[in-house]
């Protein structure tokens, strides 16, 4: 365990526990407060089967849920997504230390009985559930990836903006290292499409000729009495 003269960020180790135990009933208080307004809304507008009917005249649920959110503030889809989360979760079955944040991820099991039994059984090694856990169990992104497959998962959507993936690839295309355990058809797929564009390949095969072995090996096998070609003055018809 670490010692009190240690630091976490600028506070000590003993001050950062205190810190943790004050946030920790923040967020259970967060948790119930989320919950008391799924339970509210599910007393407005009880679940029901999607293709449940609906009272001939009246409110809609949206417009239910619309008018509660207004009335207090909130957005329909928080309004919302905590009456789901009610849903999925009776009030026996709601365990302490808890964050709200688990129970929206680990309300996505559509077995009940898993849903209701993974709840008490944080990962092995932990106390408490967090939320990368509860979207580790699930199979989905986490937000602080660990492992090589996680770390894999989370590249294509941090890549998503243009600019970054740009910004990503000229990086990796500098880094000989890595570029040196990428396979070699992965690696010709990547110049031909980078090629597509007239000047770059034109850059590239003024640089590729200025390699004769290069150049020599890729006509030789293009074309085989290419080597009988080389040396041999070239005569152009007249003109």
């Amino acid at each position: 365990m670490p010692e009190d003269n240690e630091t976490i960020g600028s506070v000590s180790q003993s001050r950062y526990e205190q810190i943790v135990a004050e946030l920790r009933e923040v967020v259970d208080q967060h948790s119930r407060g989320q919950f008391t307004i799924g339970d509210r809304a599910l007393e407005i507008e009880p679940s029901r089967p999607a293709s449940g009917s609906r009272p001939e005249a009246g409110w809609t649920v949206k417009e239910s849920l619309t008018r509660l959110a207004e009335d207090i503030a909130l957005k329909y889809s928080t309004v919302n997504n905590a009456r789901w989360v009610a849903s999925r979760w009776p009030k026996e079955r709601r365990q302490p230390g808890v964050s709200f944040t688990v129970y929206r991820i680990l309300a996505s099991l559509e077995d009940e009985g898993q849903r209701f039994a993974a709840v008490k059984r944080p990962p092995e090694g932990k106390s408490r559930w967090t939320a990368d856990d509860a979207s580790r169990m699930l199979g989905w992104q986490v937000e602080s990836p660990v492992t090589k497959q996680e770390k894999i998962s989370a590249i294509p959507s941090l890549a998503q903006d243009e600019d970054v993936a740009a910004t990503v690839t000229t990086d990796l295309l500098g880094r000989p290292a890595v570029s040196a355990k990428v396979a070699v058809e992965d690696r010709v797929r990547v110049v031909e499409e980078l090629t597509r564009d007239e000047q770059v390949a034109a850059t590239a095969v003024t640089g590729l000729l200025r390699r004769p072995d290069v150049a020599f090996k890729a006509m030789s096998d293009d074309y085989p009495d290419y080597d009988q070609w080389r040396g041999q003055e070239v005569l152009l018809p007249a003109a």
